[in-house]
Parts: C-alpha cells; structure tokens; sequence
C-alpha cells in the first residue's frame, strides 16, 4: 500500500495477573500468551520491518517499546519482567544491522498513567516518584528516532534520573567479551611500512612569546642514532592545535620568573599528536612497529618524534578524530567526572561549547542524562551543538548570556565547564546554583591580551562560593596522566557504538609549514570544532584509502 517502511514501533504488552509458580494449567492462555505477546510479537515485528528497509535499501529506524521492568526485576511479575528484558537484550544485539541503514533502539520507561500502569501499587508508583508524563515518552521515542548515531541503544526514562542510557560505557566494560584492549591485540598491523628518515622537521620555540608565529620556526634535524633501548619513533600523521599552545610558546607552564623560562630554549612544541611506530628500541616489547599510537607529550608538532615507549597510547587508528580526543577529548571526560562530580539530572552549563572541548562536555552530559546548556558565537555553531543534542543553545551574537540565564534557569547551573575567563567567568559565577561545582579548564579570552595572559584578580570570590556551598575547581590534564588510557578507551568505544560525534573544524592545515596558521586561526574565533594540522598530508590520504 505504501511502497516502503520508514520507521516501525512495536509497541506490545500486558501483565499476567496470576504468578507463573501458582499456575497448573499449561499456562496458554495466561502467561504463554503473555510471552507471544510481550517478546516473540516484537520480534516477528522486528524481524518484517528489517527484511522490507533491507528490500528497499534505503534507510529506517525501529523501535521497540521495552519497561524498567526489563532492566531490573519485578518481583510481583516475573513473566512481564522476563520478556521485557528479551526485548532489551535482543534489541541491543541487533545493533550491527546499523551497516546496513537499519537502527533498531528500545525505550524503557518507567510507569505512565495508563489501563495497565493503574494495575500497579501507588506505593511504588510514589516511592519512584510518581507516573511519567506521556510527553517525555514522545520525546525520548523521538530522540532514538531522529538521531542518526543511536543504534542497538537503551534508553532509560524515569522521573528520578530523567533520560539516561543504559549501560554507561563503564559498566559495559564489566562483561563485554572483548575490551577496546584485547581489540587492540588482536589486531594485525594494516599500515604501510615507514622508512627511517635521516632528517625530519618540527616547529621549535626559540623566544618566549603569546604570539606563537613569531615566537616558533621549522627547524631541519638529523634524527638521533642509535636510539635508546626504551625508546620509539613515531611517525606522526596529525596533530592536534590547542589554545594553550601560546601559553607554552611564552614560557607561561615553567616554573619560576622570565629568566628561568628563558633558560629551557629552544624547546619542542605542540601538546598532542597521532601516529605510526616506526622503529622500537631493543627492550622495547610492549609495542610493535606499525602500531597506531597517541602521544600527548611536548613535540607534536614534528615530522617525527623519539620518545619513550611507556608515553605510547595504543589507539586503533591514527585518525583526527582520535587527536580530537587527546587533550580536548580527556580534559572533558575526566574533568566532568573527577571535579564536576558529574551523576544525571543535573543542569549541566558549557561555554565555548562549539571548540574543540566544548562538544565533548555536551555530549558526555547528556550521555550522563543531563540537562545541557551551551553557549557560542554564530549561527554555523549553534546549529553543530543543536545537532550534538544541546537543550538550550545560547548564541551570544542574538541574544545575551546573562539575561537568559536568570529568565530560564533561575535556580542556576549544578555543573559549570568554563573555559574562556574574563567576564564570561564572573558570568559563570553568579549564575552558579546553590552547592554548584565551577570547572575552570582555560580562559582563552585572556591568552592574546597585548602583553600575554596576566592574571587577574576575584575580589569577592572566597565569600560568594562560601555563601552557597560551592566549589570552584581548577582542572589541568597533564596532573590526571594515569587516567589518560581508560578514559581514551571509553572515549573511542563511544565514538566507535555511534554515541559519541566528533566535529573537526573543515578547514585544512596541511604539513609543518601550516601549524602557525592553524593556531592563529583557533584564536580568531572562527572555528566550529577541532582544529587539526595533517602532518604528512600523502600518508593521510594512504590511510584514508585503508
């Protein structure tokens, strides 16, 4: 009749009154019915509506309606609950059908006012904090509709926690039969081999200075030899530009006055990078040539960089969107976590969400099942955090940050993910809610002042904080490096199940020559994600074709 299939919703239930332990009849008409209908009715479902989107070729969602029930037991009916968990677990084992254009999630919601949700005791329903809203079921089906990444996915819906996913990426590491580590073992190196270099180039800072153009140069080096026996050689393909790099350049991360930083030139720059192992040293045995690795260490920008081979990060692929995960990437995941405190149902604030950091801490929140706000300058940028599933974007260049804040969120923001500084962190402050956890991860708006990034001072500050129970907290990744690994795991596994998007900006850097403009185009404002400089731009295209 109608040509095609689009979306389906298998939307099928109902609760057996008498426990199957008491029943002495064959049970057809009581809880084998319950099972046709609850779990093998989705299923036949299911299984018609992938074979007519696979017909037709074209893409299709399906949904399947499951229960908390299905997450976690019910005692007072344990075949409801069974089958309920049937659909959750079947509906997740069919995310691979995602290669083939076809999304199936399942929705779990707590109880909604219905026939069948009135059949369930008032005490439970008040102690879960009474019966949903139909609107919110609408909304998460929606959600799991529309959004292009959501695949073999579980959405959990409860007037507790709001909407949250389920398992985290977390739990799901406690029973997954391979982790993102023993992937890694067993794959077998696809990268072309890599011929030692006699010279190489990378960008050395050789005076201190905020402007990183005229405070850096390519250097032409002959690579050392022999290596060291706990040493590698990477071959780096792309490398990540950060808003710190001219805090570096001016000598802003040694200790002591100018003189002292002075005393560390010429020194290597670039905080981050992805590449080949090259060569290993001979005691080296953890890693193997060809393998891709990450580097978060001083140097990055280069050609080539000698390290030890215990800095190595093992990654799957030497991609751009995995540098976008390094500093910009860790510094959300681990920052939110360890000094935001971050659970669900909280009203999570981002500034500059649009940059490079920015989109992480959004996403990340709302996998948590947070409400997100975020704010930016432009419309191409709002429109990249509407898509990441930002609730409320605030585009500064329309409408004012303050005056939003306090009309929309009078109570204020649990979580705060500030990165730029100046007024914006005053801002940040007073819209902070009562026991509010400030995170201060940068404050980019003072890197290029005339003089260079001077510190200011926050009269007031101990007795604001004070008067409402909260905390402001520093955040600075190179002290959280034993942590680097696991979150660099959860991260790719989230990009890599389609939860987690990765937004590089679109302009190209190609080669060292490019790094400085790369950098002074993140400090004009104009880029909307990551900005990545492809070291080796033949290399890349060799592994784009891989």
């Amino acid at each position: 009749m109608y040509g095609g299939l689009d979306v389906c919703i298998n939307c099928a239930g109902f609760i057996s009154k008498s426990l199957v332990y008491d029943d002495t009849s064959n049970g057809t008409n009581i809880w084998r019915r319950a099972i046709n209908v609850n779990l093998v009715a989705v299923v036949d479902g299911t299984r018609i509506a992938t074979q007519i989107m696979r017909a037709q070729k074209k893409p299709g969602a399906i949904l399947n309606i499951g229960s908390v029930a299905g997450l976690y037991p019910m005692t007072y009916e344990p075949i409801y609950s069974g089958t309920k968990g049937g659909v959750v677990m079947f509906t997740r084992s069919l995310a691979p059908l995602k290669r083939h254009g076809i999304r199936v999630n399942v929705l779990c919601p707590e109880f909604v006012e219905t026939n069948m949700g009135g059949q369930v005791s008032r005490v439970l329903i008040d102690a879960l904090g009474g019966f949903l809203k139909m609107e919110d079921i609408v909304i998460g089906a929606f959600e799991l509709i529309e959004d292009v990444s959501k695949a073999g996915a579980c959405l959990w819906i409860s007037k507790r926690r709001g909407m949250v996913y389920w398992p985290t990426s977390e739990e799901e590491k406690n029973y997954l039969v391979y982790s993102s580590k023993s992937k890694r073992t067993l794959t077998k190196n696809v990268f072309p081999s890599i011929q030692t270099p006699e010279f190489f180039e990378k960008i050395v800072a050789h005076t201190l200075s905020h402007n990183f153009r005229n405070a850096t140069r390519i250097d032409r080096v002959r690579l050392r030899l022999p290596m060291k026996p706990h040493s590698a050689l990477v071959k780096i393909i792309y490398a990540g530009v950060n808003a710190s790099d001219v805090n570096f350049t001016s000598g802003r991360y040694f200790s002591g006055n100018a003189k002292e930083a002075s005393a560390h030139l010429p020194f290597d720059v670039g905080f981050e990078a992805v590449g080949i192992v090259a060569s290993v040293g001979d005691s080296v045995r953890h890693i193997k040539v060809g393998t891709a690795v990450a580097l978060m260490t001083f140097g990055g920008y280069a050609e080539f960089m000698l390290v030890p081979a215990k800095n190595l990060l093992p990654v799957p692929r030497p991609d751009p969107e995995v540098v976008a995960m390094l500093t910009s990437g860790l510094t959300a995941s681990i920052s939110l976590e360890k000094s935001g405190q971050m659970t669900s149902g909280q009203v999570v604030l981002v500034t500059a969400a649009a940059g490079g950091t920015g989109q992480f801490a959004v996403q990340l929140a709302k996998l948590a099942g947070n409400k997100v706000v975020a704010t930016c300058g432009g419309a191409s940028k709002a429109a990249l955090l509407a898509s990441l599933g930002v609730d409320r974007v605030i585009n500064y260049q329309h409408e004012k940050i303050k005056d939003v804040l306090k009309k929309e969120f009078p109570r204020g923001a649990d979580i705060i993910y500030e990165s730029v500084g100046g007024e914006m962190f005053d801002l940040c402050l007073n819209a902070l809610a009562v026991h509010g956890r400030l995170i201060v991860i940068g404050m980019i708006s003072q890197y290029q002042a005339e003089d260079g990034w001077m510190p200011r001072n926050y009269n007031g500050l101990c007795e604001k904080i004070l008067g409402k129970s909260q905390t402001v907290a520093g955040f600075f990744l190179v002290q959280c490096a034993d942590l680097w690994q696991k979150h660099l795991d959860k991260l790719f596994d989230l990009y890599a199940s389609g939860k987690l998007k990765v937004s590089l900006d679109p302009k190209q850097f190609l080669g060292v020559a490019s790094v400085a403009d790369a950098v002074e185009y993140l400090h004009s404002g104009r880029s909307v994600g990551k900005v990545v400089v492809c070291i080796d731009p033949a290399y890349g295209q060799t592994l784009a074709k891989l």
